[in-house]
C-alpha cells in the first residue's frame, strides 16, 4: 500500500494484492488521511468471497460443488453467482454460443483448467465426448429460492466473466465506503469512476499484441465505464510447430483458429465487457468485428497478422477514444 501526492489534501492511494491467479490493483483518489488497511482488507474479502463461489480451482467452491452434483439435483445459488450466471447465459444466447459458460469439460480436456494437467492436443473422439456434455441451453434456473439445475454432466466455467464481475464488485465495495473516485484493475480488466485529485479522468492505454503494427497509442478516459481485453497473443501453447489458443470455441470443441491477437470491449460494467471480449475472440477477426458493429458493441480487434487493415474499431469504440 502506498500513495502518490498531488495538489491539496487529496492524494492517489494505491492498494494491491492477489486473486484468481493474477494481481489486483486499486487506485483511490481520497483524503491523504484515509485509513488504508481496513480498505485493503475489505477489497480482499470481496474478492475472496467471489473465489469461494466461482473458482473451479477451489474444490469447496459453489461452482465445484455444482459441477460434482448428481443429475437432476438443484444447487442453491448465492446472489453474486446467480447474477454472473444469468449474465453469462444472456451473452451465450446473444452470441449464438460463441461464449458458453458450460465449456468446462473442454477446458479440462485441453488442459487449461484446474485438473492439473499441462495443455495438450485432444483427439477427435475426446472432443466429441466432451462436446456432448456442453450446451448453455441445458441450464435451468429457478428464482425462489435461487438455484440452478444440474441436468447431468454439466461443468460450469466462469473464468471468462468472473474476473470482470470481480472488478464491478470491488467498485461497489468502494462506493459503499464513500469512495467515488477510483480505478480498479484485476488482471487487465478495468473500471474507472470519478476523477483523479487534479480533476482529470483516469486514463488507460488499451492493450494490443506487442508486435502489432499499431504506431498510434489507443488511450481511453474511463469515466464510469469498464474495459476488458481478451487475446490469444498472451494465452497459447505450441505443439508440433502449431500454435493453439487457450480460448476454446464451444461450437467446435477445439481452440479458436485464426483468432484475433487482441479484442478490447468497452461496456457499462466489466462483467459484460469481459464476456463479450471472449465471445468476439471466438468469432474471429472478421465475424467478430461485423457482429460488434451490427450489435452496437464498443469493440477494437487486432488481427493476429496485423497489416494495413489489421486493426478495426467500431464507431461506438472510436467515440470513447481520447485525441492523441
Amino acid at each position: 500500500m502506498n500513495h502518490t501526492t498531488t495538489s491539496g489534501a487529496r492524494v492517489v492511494h494505491v492498494l494491491h494484492g492477489d486473486t484468481m491467479g493474477t494481481r489486483w490493483r486499486v487506485c483511490v483518489a481520497a483524503d491523504a488521511r484515509l485509513a488504508l488497511p481496513p480498505l485493503h482488507d475489505a477489497v480482499q474479502a470481496t474478492l475472496d468471497r467471489i473465489v469461494a463461489q466461482m473458482s473451479t480451482w477451489e474444490p469447496a467452491s459453489d461452482i465445484s460443488r455444482y459441477n460434482r452434483a448428481a443429475a437432476g439435483s438443484w444447487q442453491a445459488l448465492p446472489q453474486p453467482f446467480e447474477a454472473v450466471l444469468r449474465c453469462a447465459l444472456d451473452v451465450a444466447r446473444a452470441s449464438n454460443g460463441a461464449y458458453d459458460p458450460t465449456v468446462g469439460p473442454l477446458v479440462d480436456l485441453w488442459g487449461f483448467g484446474a485438473g492439473g494437467r499441462d495443455p495438450r492436443v485432444a483427439d477427435a473422439a475426446e472432443v466429441a465426448a466432451a462436446s456432448a456434455r456442453i450446451g448453455w441451453q441445458r441450464i435451468a434456473l429457478r428464482d425462489d429460492p435461487p438455484a440452478v439445475l444440474q441436468p447431468g454432466g454439466i461443468a460450469l466455467d466462469l473464468s471468462a466473466i468472473a474476473k470482470g464481475y470481480a472488478v464491478d464488485a470491488v467498485v461497489a465495495c468502494l462506493r459503499e465506503r464513500g469512495i467515488a473516485d477510483a480505478l480498479v484493475d484485476i488482471g487487465g480488466e478495468l473500471f474507472g469512476c470519478g476523477r483523479k485529485p487534479d480533476g482529470t479522468p483516469w486514463r488507460v492505454l488499451v492493450e494490443a499484441a506487442p508486435d502489432a503494427d499499431d504506431a498510434t497509442p489507443c488511450v481511453l478516459a474511463l469515466e464510469d465505464f469498464a474495459v476488458a481485453t481478451s487475446g490469444v497473443h498472451w494465452h497459447h501453447f505450441e505443439h508440433d510447430g502449431r500454435t493453439f489458443a487457450h480460448t476454446l470455441d464451444p461450437r467446435t470443441g477445439a481452440p479458436v483458429e485464426r483468432a484475433p491477437a487482441a479484442v478490447t470491449v468497452i461496456a457499462d460494467d466489466a462483467m459484460r465487457a469481459d464476456a463479450w471480449a471472449t465471445a468476439l475472440t471466438v468469432m474471429g477477426f472478421d465475424e467478430g468485428f461485423a457482429f460488434a458493429r451490427t450489435n452496437g458493441l464498443a469493440a477494437r480487434l487486432v488481427a493476429a497478422d496485423a497489416g494495413d487493415d489489421g486493426i478495426r474499431m467500431t464507431a461506438a469504440f472510436t467515440a470513447r477514444l481520447l485525441a492523441s
